[in-house]
C-alpha cells in the first residue's frame, strides 16, 4: 500500500508558488486569514469593532472607529513588529510544514538566508503557536498512554581515556514525555520529571470511562482505579489477545526520536515541551495536505498573542 507522503493527496503547495507571490498577493493571504471570522475583511483585534478606517500609509495599517486605535494585519500576533516581509514569513512556514520530521533553524537560516538566531526565535514562535492549538478537550475513545526518556546534555568527554569518568557512576539527568493519544486522533505530550508525575495530567486531560491503553510499566498501575484498562506487556508481544497496544503512542515516539536523531541531534532542557508539541501537531494531522497544513500554522500564528517567552531579551533566561 502507498504511503500517504507518496501520493498526489499530499502535495497541494509548493515553494515556487509561495516565492513567485507578490507583495501585495502575500498581504492579501495574510488579511484572509487573520480576519477570517469576518470573511476577510479587517476588524479591530482590540474591540472587535467593524467599522475600520484604511491609513494612508505603508504598510497598510487601520484605525478603529470605536476605539480610536491602529493596527496592521500583524498587530497582537507572533509576528508583531516584524523585520521580514510577508511572503518571507508565508516561504519560512511552507518550508517548516514541508519537514515532516521537523526543521532545523540552521537549515531556515541558509534558506532564507537570515540570522540563525532570528530562525531559532521564529521557529520557537511557530511551535508555541502550534502547541497552543492542542488543547481542545478532553481525550475520549480509546487511549494510549506511554512515556520516554530524553537524557539532558553530558558533559564533553576528556580526550585521554585515563582521564575520562565512568559514565555508568555519572549522574544523568533524564526528562520524561509522556503521551496520551487517541486511537486515529488527537495526541496530547507533557515533560514531566518521571512516569508516575504524568499520571495526575492523564486524569485531567482524558475523560472518565475512556478505555486507556497502557504497556506493563508499573507507573501505570494507578490509573485502574480511574479508567478501563488494558495492559500489554512487550517483553512478550506487541498486541495482547484482547486488542490492548500502545503502537499509535509508540507512533508519536517514533516521529520525535527521528526528530532527535536526524534533525535537531539533541532535545531536552526546557525546550522539550515545544519540540514535543510540534511533533504531536504532525501527527495530529499527518494524513493532511501540505497546503492544509501551511493554512493551519499560518492561521494558528496569527491567532496567538505575542509570544511572552520570545520577546525582548529572550536568550538571557535560555540555557
Amino acid at each position: 500500500m502507498t504511503h500517504f507522503l507518496n501520493t498526489p493527496a499530499a502535495r497541494s503547495l509548493s515553494l515556487a508558488r509561495v516565492l513567485r507571490l507578490t507583495a501585495e498577493e502575500a498581504f492579501a493571504t495574510f488579511q484572509r486569514v487573520r480576519f477570517a471570522a469576518n470573511a476577510g475583511e479587517p476588524y479591530c483585534p482590540h474591540c472587535g469593532c467593524i467599522k475600520v478606517y484604511t491609513l494612508a500609509e505603508t504598510p497598510v495599517r487601520w484605525k478603529c472607529s470605536a476605539c480610536r486605535k491602529k493596527f496592521s494585519v500583524t498587530s497582537g500576533t507572533i509576528f508583531h513588529s516584524r523585520k521580514l516581509s510577508i511572503r518571507d514569513y508565508l516561504a519560512v512556514i511552507a518550508l517548516f510544514c514541508n519537514g515532516v520530521k521537523g526543521t532545523s533553524s540552521l537549515q531556515m537560516s541558509r534558506d532564507m538566508n537570515i540570522n540563525p538566531k532570528s530562525a531559532f526565535v521564529l521557529l520557537h514562535k511557530l511551535r508555541e503557536a502550534m502547541g497552543a492549538t492542542l488543547d481542545d478537550g478532553e481525550l475520549t475513545g480509546t487511549v494510549e498512554v506511554d512515556g520516554a526518556y530524553f537524557s539532558k546534555h553530558g558533559a564533553r568527554q576528556p580526550n585521554r581515556k585515563a582521564d575520562r569518568p565512568d559514565r555508568r557512576l555519572m549522574p544523568n539527568p533524564q526528562q520524561v514525555v509522556v503521551i496520551a493519544r487517541e486511537r486515529e486522533g488527537r495526541a496530547r505530550p507533557w515533560v514531566v520529571s518521571r512516569e508516575t508525575d504524568g499520571v495526575p495530567l492523564i486524569r485531567q486531560h482524558v475523560a472518565s470511562g475512556t478505555e486507556v491503553h497502557a504497556d506493563e510499566s508499573n507507573a501505570w498501575n494507578i490509573l485502574h482505579a480511574s479508567y478501563p484498562m488494558h495492559r500489554v506487556n512487550h517483553s512478550v508481544e506487541y498486541v495482547s489477545e484482547d486488542g490492548a497496544s500502545v503502537n499509535q503512542a509508540e507512533s508519536y515516539f517514533s516521529r520525535l526520536r527521528r526528530s532527535e536523531f536526524g534533525i535537531h541531534h539533541r532535545l531536552s532542557g526546557h525546550r522539550l515541551q515545544a519540540y514535543a508539541n510540534e511533533c504531536a501537531w504532525r501527527e495530529n494531522h499527518r494524513r493532511e495536505a501540505n497546503g492544509t497544513h501551511w493554512n493551519l500554522i499560518t492561521a494558528a500564528a496569527l491567532a496567538h498573542p505575542k509570544s511572552e517567552t520570545w520577546a525582548g531579551y529572550w536568550h538571557r533566561s535560555a540555557a
